[in-house]
């Protein structure tokens, strides 16, 4: 049965991973038109438990992109500089739509092996109690 579990605690590290992913992506959509606003990302890298891969993986800290913000011109706007220009925010809403898709995508895969490991090791309970 340690088999068992050890697969469900890699499917529900992929989970909470893109969970996570799923919500700076949340964010950035929010902030999409904040001012000064960043994009989110985080990245993922395999588990090491005693100098061995687990098979799960683990999300790093979370990072600010650093592509240029866009210069908007807008004289009225509260924040515009001498010119009229300010700086808004580098989330382009096409990508982060694209990335949401594949963290969705990502989570109901692990969450079918999810269901598919919790329905076999139920069935070999069934077959141990006969």
């Amino acid at each position: 049965m340690a088999g068992f579990s050890q697969t469900m605690a890699i499917l529900s590290s992929g989970m909470r991973g893109q969970s996570q992913r799923i919500g700076h992506i949340s964010e950035n959509i929010a902030n999409a038109d904040t001012p000064g606003y960043r994009r989110k990302t985080i990245d993922f890298r395999a588990e090491v438990v005693d100098g061995r891969r687990s098979g799960a993986v683990e999300t790093g800290a979370v990072r600010l992109d650093r592509a240029e913000l866009h210069r908007i011109h807008e004289p009225s706007h509260p924040m515009a500089d001498d010119e009229g220009y300010y700086f808004g925010s580098n989330v382009d809403l096409v990508t982060e739509l694209a990335d949401a898709r594949e963290a969705q995508r990502s989570y109901e895969a692990n969450l079918k092996m999810f269901e598919q490991v919790r329905r076999m090791s139920s069935a070999v309970m069934d077959i141990i109690k006969r």
